[in-house]
């Protein structure tokens, strides 16, 4: 698995989905830079079942990402007419209408493949013939890009293991509060709590107090 954190989040074009139900072509995470800080998250697939209770998690937390100047961007492998067939299927029937925030089809698999989140991968077999080994699915990857485009935090599940979306959250809040203040945030560190001086003397100072 590459870890990605301080190097520039590799560069796609795709279709999209968003507002709920409208195509977009060569979607592209670069209308952010310079703008936004980005969560850009990978699940499985459409129509099944972990990723529905993620996918509406992130659209009821919206309101905090917003104030945050934070977009949302979901990616899986699916293609655009299976998203926004999901898209506009009620809640109470396993669907994730009412998703506002772009999500992205990735049915070459290359940005999955990009980002090292596709849990398998193709190889030869003995008779010298391509196939695919593993799933064709990405794992529940989630990459924190600031507004260079640099990952600045990424964290990938196995495919059973939903994500946390406030721990998400806390990410982006720390990282905004180092951008801000050049104090760096310690452990289960959130809005409110002292932070520190990156230096021996701030951790000691720190450490003192607690």
């Amino acid at each position: 698995m590459a870890v990605l954190v301080g190097k520039k989040a590799p560069l796609f074009e795709a279709d999209a989905v968003i507002d709920g139900g409208e195509f977009v072509e060569k979607f592209s995470l670069e209308q952010y830079i310079g703008k936004k800080h980005v969560v850009f998250f990978f699940y499985p697939l459409d129509f099944t079942f972990v990723c529905p209770t993620e996918i509406l998690a992130f659209q009821e937390k919206m309101a905090e990402f917003e104030k945050r100047n934070v977009a949302v961007v979901g990616c899986s492998v699916d293609s655009k007419f299976s998203h926004w067939a999901w898209l506009n299927t009620p809640k109470n029937q396993g669907g994730i209408q009412g998703v506002k925030y772009p999500i992205v089809s990735d049915l070459s698999k290359t940005i999955s493949t990009n980002f090292d989140v596709l849990a398998g991968e193709f190889d030869y077999n003995e008779d010298g013939e391509m196939e695919f080994n593993g799933e064709s699915v990405a794992y529940r990857g989630l990459f924190l890009i600031d507004k260079q485009g640099v990952v600045r935090h990424q964290v990938v599940n196995d495919l059973p293991l939903g994500r946390s979306i406030d721990e998400a959250i806390r990410m982006i809040d720390a990282l905004q509060f180092f951008e801000e203040n050049g104090e760096v945030c310690p452990a289960n560190w959130k809005p409110g709590d002292e932070a520190m001086q990156a230096s021996h003397e701030g951790v000691a100072t720190y450490l003192a107090k607690h």
